[in-house]
């Protein structure tokens, strides 16, 4: 085997399979969180934006951090989003006209994921990259029965690193070294998982969802720190103190004490010559501050799910309507999140692959995790819809592929156990498909064909075909023509209901003595049922 190199073409560091990086570098991040969150305003925000766009993204980082910490809504928000792609279910795939070395792959790399412990949290963890617009795991690896499998794969805090936008974007370690005028260690290969999205476009820098949740983040807690002091003293009177001249400063600060201990005990002594009056209590009302944190709080839903439907249940707007409607675009969100976490997992795919001796299958010929992000589909619905556009529409075309595709039912593998049809129960009535065989039977133990009723009910009823198919044509055109012209079902069945009395004498006569020959041999076939 010759060297061995990532996706990228980066050769593989030796020690990344002995240690991780941050273990030799882990007193110079032992960086804590400052909470840039404290005494955040207007002024200090744009700042800190500002330098993240510039490559230096550890205090925006901290703040966002901060902003999960603090606000339950966003931070419940963000579950959501995030833990909705645990529900799906997922496969390896080859690519396409794999040979016998690719087919190995797959099976190895299927069974390679399925075997991690961890998986879950590494798509949790992948998915933080959705607010912080990247997320970097670093791998620890296990040599387990001569093969090389991920021990344990951690998420290391965001502020730890930085971006360089002049220089491809890159991601690297914010360990303090500085060479070539490029700050920050570059992440080694085989040592790393990233994942970035776009969640905007743009550096990393400004690509996550928390630069668009910041600002409502920022007008939330003005209006909830003024809705705390308003509460504080809502209802309160305005305690006034009047003091005689001459007064020491200490019987001032007395008094003044005094005015304090009244507005929570109701009891204060002043001395002698000195005045407290009660002015009118504070009026208004939480409305204006609660409207700002409502406000706040759906503009956060509708950008991390799409709409604010399932996150606040009013009474008003949550009808089942808008509720399919919400469902539909968080579908569409989902499905963007699955696809760029396939993205994530084709890197580590690629570190798996060329570790355990599978170094020259190209990087486009590797096989891909796959999301099933299918909407579920209601089968009842479809077998009828099908029902109609193969047995009365006249479309016999259809693949099976598209059939399975579209009611997410795969095709059976080889040796795979499939469901069958039961056979119908002695007491259930035969089937129409039946009674041409029905009439043969019945036909060989009859003595004669004069003795046998099935026989005589068929010469009574025989009819040319073109006599059915012109009878039913003139019953069934009106139908066919009021439902061209866009008119309702029932508006259909109502010119069916008219039409049926207006055809011929003989047409009907001959109609009806066609379904009297299929009650009689219907119930001499279940006479003994």
């Amino acid at each position: 085997m010759g060297r061995i190199v990532d996706i990228h073409g980066r050769p593989l560091e030796r020690d990344a399979l002995k240690t991780g990086q941050t273990v030799q570098l882990a007193e110079r991040l032992r960086v804590y969180p400052d909470h840039p969150s404290r005494g955040l305003n207007i002024r200090k925000l744009p700042r800190i934006m500002a330098a993240a766009e510039q490559g230096d993204i550890q205090a925006q980082a901290m703040l966002f951090a901060d902003m999960e910490e603090r606000d339950g809504h966003l931070f419940a928000e963000m579950e959501k989003r995030k833990n909705v792609l645990l529900k799906l279910d997922w496969s390896i795939e080859p690519p396409r006209n794999p040979t016998t070395e690719e087919k190995n792959l797959t099976a190895a790399v299927d069974d390679w994921l399925r075997g991690l412990q961890n998986l879950e949290d590494v798509i949790l963890n992948g998915m933080s990259a959705v607010g912080y617009g990247f997320s970097c795991q670093e791998i620890a690896w296990e040599l387990t029965d001569k093969i090389w499998l991920p021990g344990e794969i951690n998420l290391r805090p965001h502020h730890w690193f930085r971006t360089q936008p002049d220089k491809g974007d890159e991601i690297r370690l914010d360990d303090g070294s500085y060479q070539n005028g490029i700050s920050g260690s570059e992440l080694w290969p085989f040592g790393w998982l990233v994942h970035r999205t776009n969640a905007r476009s743009g550096f990393i820098g400004s690509s996550g969802l928390f630069r668009v949740l910041v600002w409502p983040y920022l007008f939330k807690n003005f209006a909830l720190r003024d809705l705390a002091e308003f509460l504080e003293i809502y209802g309160l009177p305005a305690r006034i103190a009047y003091y005689a001249a001459g007064t020491s400063d200490a019987d001032r600060d007395a008094i003044l004490q005094a005015l304090v201990t009244l507005g929570h005990e109701a009891v204060a002594a002043i001395p002698q010559g000195n005045e407290i009056r009660f002015e009118a209590a504070a009026e208004g009302g939480p409305d204006a501050f609660m409207a700002m944190i409502n406000w706040a709080e759906r503009t956060q839903s509708k950008a991390i799910l799409g709409s604010t439907l399932t996150s606040q249940a009013d009474g008003k707007t949550s009808t089942n309507a808008l509720g399919n409607v919400h469902n539909e675009v968080r579908h569409d969100i989902m499905t963007a999140d699955a696809r760029q976490m396939e993205g994530m997992f084709r890197n580590l795919i690629s570190q798996l692959a060329a570790l355990n001796g599978y170094g020259d299958v190209k990087p486009r010929r590797l096989p891909r995790l796959v999301f099933d992000t299918q909407e579920e589909t209601e089968v009842k619905d479809w077998a009828e819809s099908l029902d109609i556009l193969v047995n009365r529409v006249g479309l016999p075309d259809i693949p099976h592929s598209w059939v399975r595709k579209r009611m997410g039912i795969p095709t059976a593998k080889n040796g795979e156990p499939v469901l069958t049809r039961v056979p119908l129960a002695s007491t259930t009535p035969a089937s129409l498909s039946r009674i041409d065989g029905g009439l043969r039977l019945v036909a060989l133990n009859q003595t004669t064909e004069d003795d046998d009723p099935a026989q005589t009910a068929i010469d009574r009823a025989q009819l040319p075909a073109d006599v059915i198919n012109q009878g039913m044509e003139a019953l069934l055109a009106p139908l066919v023509q009021s439902l061209e012209q866009g008119q309702s079902a029932d508006e259909a069945m109502n010119i069916l209901a008219e039409a049926w009395p207006q055809l011929p004498d003989d047409t009907l006569r001959q109609l009806l003595e066609q379904a009297i020959f299929v009650t009689e041999v219907w119930g001499h076939l279940n006479a003994d049922s």
